[in-house]
């Protein structure tokens, strides 16, 4: 997971605000395009018109057509649609795997956190993109398998960071008091606990949205992610290179799309830093 909630220097209020306004809108604006992509995309995405292709924006088709002829707007619309429910899918599975492992990890210590930490580092001595490679050719091409190999690789990331954030609400006296007056530990996590951790790791799965769409276009660009002829931004972006020199908006369209996502996402997790998080306290991963 890339993305990281450090401690940065003060940035006056105008500027944090910024931050979170336009991040929150380039990602309401992707999620509208998924959401409504018929609407916004009339013509089909998968229907090829050889005769056409690689044509430049017309009023046909507003960003042309790809190497198949098929309109480039729709491509995009409905691969909006894949590169979110990869992204969104695989963080929230992570999220949870990764939080619960950190929160029982944290909480008992002992025997119990050494053997979940070596599992985590047993994950973590691989290279992450490697080893959503390997988890994907293992598994059979589509969304789901693309989705279950990147939460592979990020669920150690929340781990960690639950961890040490637990680890450090154990030791408070709320929490010795709660210990004291017979509170099980199922109580003394959700009630003490995980409200302490909701804010970082709010931080942390928004941030590592972005990270897992770029990992998605990454394997797709690769040949391992989503196969054809399921629109992907990957897909399309690889398509494209191949016609750079000659049609370069084919590559540049996908190449945009997947980079103002990110920054969306990347801007509202420093956004949702700063609000939360004011003084730069939180500098975990």
């Amino acid at each position: 997971m890339q993305g990281s909630i450090h401690g940065s220097v003060s940035r006056p209020p105008q500027v944090r605000s910024a931050s979170l306004v336009i991040g929150a809108s380039l990602v309401a604006a992707v999620v509208l395009v998924a959401t409504f992509a018929p609407w916004f995309a009339s013509l089909d995405p998968d229907v090829m018109d050889m005769g056409n292709r690689l044509a430049g924006p017309s009023r046909d088709h507003v960003l042309g057509t790809d190497n198949f002829g098929r309109d480039l707007w729709s491509r995009i619309a409905y691969g909006a649609r894949v590169s979110l429910a990869v992204g969104l899918g695989s963080v929230a599975l992570a999220t949870l795997i990764g939080a619960g492992v950190g929160l029982v990890s944290g909480y008992c210590g002992g025997l119990v956190d050494r053997l979940f930490m070596r599992v985590v580092d047993l994950f973590l001595g691989f290279p992450p993109f490697v080893l959503a490679m390997a988890l994907v050719a293992a598994l059979d091409a589509g969304a789901w398998s693309v989705g279950l190999a990147l939460a592979a690789v990020f669920w150690t990331e929340v781990a960690r960071l639950v961890r040490g954030i637990t680890l450090a609400e154990v030791e408070r006296d709320h929490v010795a008091a709660a210990r004291a007056m017979g509170a099980s530990p199922l109580r003394v996590i959700l009630r003490h606990v995980l409200p302490r951790v909701a804010g970082p790791l709010s931080i942390l799965s928004t941030l590592a949205i972005g990270t897992a769409i770029v990992s998605e276009a990454g394997l797709s660009f690769l040949g391992f992610g989503v196969q054809p002829p399921t629109p992907t931004w990957g897909w399309t972006l690889s398509y494209g290179m191949q016609y750079l020199r000659t049609d370069m908006w084919l590559a540049t369209v996908p190449g945009l799309a997947i980079m103002l996502t990110v920054l969306g996402f990347n801007l509202l997790g420093d956004g949702l830093r700063d609000r939360l998080d004011p003084k730069g306290r939180l500098r975990h991963s």
